[in-house]
């Protein structure tokens, strides 16, 4: 098809990621976060395109812009493009560069959200612009979303977006956000794109021991910390069987056809081992988990308290949260209560749909020498709330990347950055996407 975006949508893909990282929109948690600023200024650059951006706040300065570009099929389905304001917290003091700063150094834009997620935000509104300069329409409706609260709960964006102003997504069956798309290399000249159709349950949960308060030095067979510790250790310690959902399954397919590996799902370990590092993009997503983050006990050392809590991180594939509920009952005994502190559910995407094999098409034209492989998330992002609204998802952040880069390290990490050269890709591939879809 050609070249199709225009020049000035590379450097404005970059001078938009660059901006919106310097305006800080860390998410604490609680509340504790304001993406009105970006929201503004995302909507004022679809303004200057000629497309009305709505904005709307469930809470005060947590705000989320949506709006709708009309396609030249009216009778067709909508698509829903989607990325998140908010970023997590930084400590600039580890940091390579200052985590706010926006810099643009050889060739490469560091700061907090250059790979989660304002990248892609700075994609879709660099596409969108490119159309409105060249008069280019899609076939179909697409609906923009940048949401708040993506960090946390979710609660002041997409959920408040899903839950009050449903009307707004009228016609989209289908939605394309973070998480998929980049280059994976596999330390033998492969390069691998995995495309994500699938994403695991949330349960994040509180575990509660109660007992009996009294003196540290006395015997007590009711020590709420000794029934809390002895839960975690259980939780923590457990092995999770083998689940492997149609995604995943067709994962290990299509890795174990590219590496010309006889494809056993009766023992998917032994098959993970054959597929050496590939086996990254499959081994999180074979089996539900859960992993103990927080522990808080006690509020002086001879004294027994009288409760003790944990938080523990749990993840589960689709079809497995009985499971997981079944499992978690049984490691937590009757000493120990739990309960969800978030929970959200579990996604699985066709990839046989005419979506995927278009994302696929787009990425093996601008990186020939790629792979294109679907997978499943093993977290999960905003396109959980809106499928509530019956919006199929999909992980597509297209992103070319170099040998050595660690993609997944960049999420929630130190001297997160993103090449340049990535983003003009990114823009590239989107664009030749929303297109054709």
């Amino acid at each position: 098809m050609g070249e199709q975006i225009d020049g000035s949508a590379l450097d404005e893909v970059v001078t938009f990621t660059s901006d919106l990282i310097r305006i800080d929109t860390t998410n604490r948690g609680g509340g504790d976060c304001q993406e009105r600023p970006a929201a503004e200024y995302a909507a004022a650059r679809l303004a200057e395109a000629g497309i009305e951006p709505t904005l709307l706040e469930r809470t005060k300065g947590r705000t989320n812009v949506v709006a709708r570009v009309e396609g030249t099929d009216p009778s067709a389905d909508a698509l829903l493009l989607h990325g998140h304001l908010d970023v997590v917290p930084a400590a600039a003091a580890d940091w390579s560069v200052h985590p706010f700063s926006g810099e643009i150094r050889d060739g490469v834009v560091w700061g907090r959200g250059a790979v989660d997620m304002k990248n892609m935000d700075a994609m879709i509104l660099a596409v969108v612009r490119a159309w409105a300069r060249q008069g280019v329409r899609p076939p179909r409706d697409v609906v923009i979303a940048f949401t708040a609260d993506e960090e946390a709960s979710a609660e002041d964006g997409s959920g408040f977006l899903a839950d009050e102003h449903a009307a707004l997504f009228e016609g989209c069956t289908e939605g394309i956000s973070e998480s998929g798309a980049f280059t994976f290399h596999d330390g033998n000249g492969r390069q691998i794109y995995p495309i994500a159709a699938g994403e695991r349950g949330t349960a994040w949960l509180k575990l509660t021991a109660r007992g009996r308060a009294g003196h540290g030095s006395k015997v007590n067979r009711d020590n709420a910390v000794t029934r809390l510790a002895g839960a975690v250790a259980r939780i923590g310690a457990h092995e999770w069987p083998l689940r492997l959902t149609p995604t995943v399954r067709a994962a290990l397919t299509e890795l174990a056809a590219l590496y010309g590996i006889e494809t056993d799902v009766t023992d998917v370990d032994a098959l993970l081992e054959k597929l050496g590092p590939a086996a990254r993009l499959v081994e999180p997503t074979v089996r539900n988990s859960a992993n103990p983050t927080m522990l808080d006990a006690g509020y002086k050392i001879n004294v027994i308290p009288g409760e003790a809590v944990a938080h523990v991180d749990g993840r589960y594939l689709p079809g497995g949260e009985e499971e997981f509920r079944d499992t978690l009952d049984r490691l937590t005994g009757p000493d120990v209560a739990w309960e969800y502190h978030h929970r959200e559910v579990a996604l699985e995407s066709p990839v046989d749909s005419a979506t995927f094999a278009r994302m696929r098409a787009a990425v093996e034209e601008f990186a020939p020498e790629g792979h294109v492989v679907p997978y499943c998330m093993s977290g999960g992002t905003d396109a959980k709330q809106f499928s509530r609204l019956g919006i199929t998802g999909y992980g597509f952040t297209p992103l070319k990347l170099p040998e050595g880069y660690d993609y997944g390290a960049m999420f929630h990490g130190v001297d997160e950055r993103v090449p340049v050269e990535a983003l003009h890709f990114g823009v590239r591939v989107l664009d030749r996407f929303l297109r054709t879809a």
